[in-house]
């Protein structure tokens, strides 16, 4: 009886040492994961499934394209957050880690109010011509069953134009007339194009800021008021043809 209760004894202290050194190997994993999803784990990420994302290679003002490929995911907030700061939404081009975003102001949708927020973006003329020709509108969506509320840049349905820029994948885009929802989001028959960040009504200090800022106020004030066909910067008149 004896030999059975130490035996016993022996057992359990055995599995409690297993469990415990189970429990450390997962909190380390778990710590591991953390700290690996740092600006260049979501970088990295989109690299990795960029040719799932273009099977063709043409990411030509192709914002919407990563947008629905991340909406699709089953991502926490946070990640989508963090994954739509990687690519810009005028461009379709990646954005690399470190990377600041640029404070600007947009039109309301259907409305006369103006957002302001943080666009992150690969180079100064997609500023430009986001705050021309998209829009912000907040929108709401399911996160692992979390329903979030979150801002977004849109743009008409730009599938019955006649002119649509040779330059994009309209297959991405469009089925006939109507927005291809297999391949790209849109609310309202609105086309989104990507995220803006930490989004608020626009105040005086606000838009002040912006048109004093030498690159999204002055610049963009200039590219804002350059003919189409003489823009040669950025996107040039790719985006711009897709979104007016």
């Amino acid at each position: 009886m004896y030999i059975k209760f130490i035996t016993f004894i022996k057992n359990n202290i055995i599995l409690a040492v297993i469990t415990f050194l189970l429990v450390l190997i997962v909190n380390k994993n778990s710590y591991s994961t953390e700290i690996k999803k740092n600006e260049s784990y979501y970088y990295d990420t989109l690299a990795k499934n960029w040719i799932n994302i273009f099977p063709d290679g043409n990411r030509n003002a192709a914002g919407p394209k990563f947008f629905k490929y991340l909406i699709d995911q089953d991502l926490s907030f946070d990640d989508f957050v963090e994954f739509n700061k990687r690519y810009c939404p005028v461009s379709g081009s990646l954005i690399a880690p470190g990377s600041e975003p640029a404070f600007i102001s947009m039109n309301e949708v259907d409305s006369d109010n103006k957002v302001c927020g943080d666009m992150y973006r690969c180079c100064w003329p997609c500023v430009c011509d986001s705050m021309k020709y998209a829009k912000a509108m907040e929108i709401s969506h399911k996160f692992q069953g979390i329903e979030k509320k979150f801002t977004v840049m849109t743009i008409d349905n730009p599938c019955g134009k006649e002119e649509f820029p040779l330059e994009v994948n309209r297959d991405y885009f469009c089925i006939g007339e109507k927005m291809n929802l297999d391949q790209v989001f849109a609310v309202d028959q609105k086309m989104i194009i990507g995220l803006l960040h930490k989004p608020t009504s626009c105040n005086s200090s606000d838009l002040l800021a912006i048109n004093n800022h030498p690159v999204v106020g002055q610049q963009c004030k200039i590219r804002n008021s350059t003919k189409e066909e003489e823009l040669i910067s950025g996107m040039g008149d790719i985006f711009i043809k897709l979104s007016k």
